[in-house]
């Protein structure tokens, strides 16, 4: 077994990089509570931290991160709490203004979720019941793309659960309010990790299109 001491020596570098030089800005994160600008739902998967993603300062951006970055609908938001109540805790105390839910390439959970297996245990039940929020997407890639290669369909399923939890946040009466009165904005990006970009869908095209394109390099 592996034990934590890189993530000890991770941490005495934020102390003196953090906490050190910038410790007036803690200071005042710790005098004036945090007020993000953005919350962010994200994947759990380790290869796609959003802070480092964002390069954003602490106290920027409120994080929820669980399997393939998924929102449940309004009626099953009791059923998972978890996500909900954080949803909830940034929209309403936090008053955030932008929410955005990043998906990415490689997911695991959405590969789970195509290969619709059905559970063993008990922790498989677990997933599959949470993934069983974007069932609608698979569906409608399996459909589409039937006689695609799988890695497209996982790329295009990828996209579309990002759809769905885009969709299913305009179910909670309290986002929708907001979202028309301009109070708060909604997001879906894609972290493509093989292309080194990072792209939004756009409702006037109905696509995702690069927002942060590929760093070229020299050599």
């Amino acid at each position: 077994m592996r034990d934590v001491s890189k993530f000890l020596s991770g941490f005495r570098r934020f102390q003196q990089n953090h906490l050190g030089n910038r410790h007036g800005m803690y200071a005042q994160l710790v005098q004036q509570g945090q007020h993000p600008r953005a919350l962010m739902i994200a994947c759990c998967d380790s290869r796609c931290d959003p802070a480092l993603l964002t390069d954003c300062d602490p106290g920027d951006m409120f994080v929820v991160r669980n399997v393939a970055n998924l929102v449940p609908p309004h009626v099953q938001a009791t059923y998972f709490a978890a996500t909900t109540s954080a949803i909830a805790f940034a929209v309403h105390n936090l008053e955030v203004e932008h929410i955005i839910v990043m998906g990415h390439a490689q997911c695991g959970g959405i590969r789970a979720l195509l290969a619709h297996k059905d559970p063993t245990c008990n922790e498989e039940e677990l997933i599959a019941k949470w993934l069983g929020i974007a069932e609608d997407a698979r569906r409608q890639v399996l459909q589409d793309l039937a006689d695609k290669p799988d890695p497209i369909k996982a790329h295009a399923c990828e996209q579309a659960a990002i759809l769905i939890s885009l969709e299913n946040l305009m179910s909670y009466p309290w986002i929708k309010q907001r979202v028309e009165a301009k109070k708060l904005a909604l997001h879906g990006w894609y972290f493509d990790m093989n292309q080194g970009e990072l792209l939004e869908y756009q409702l006037e095209s109905g696509e995702f299109e690069v927002l942060v394109p590929h760093l070229a390099t020299d050599g």
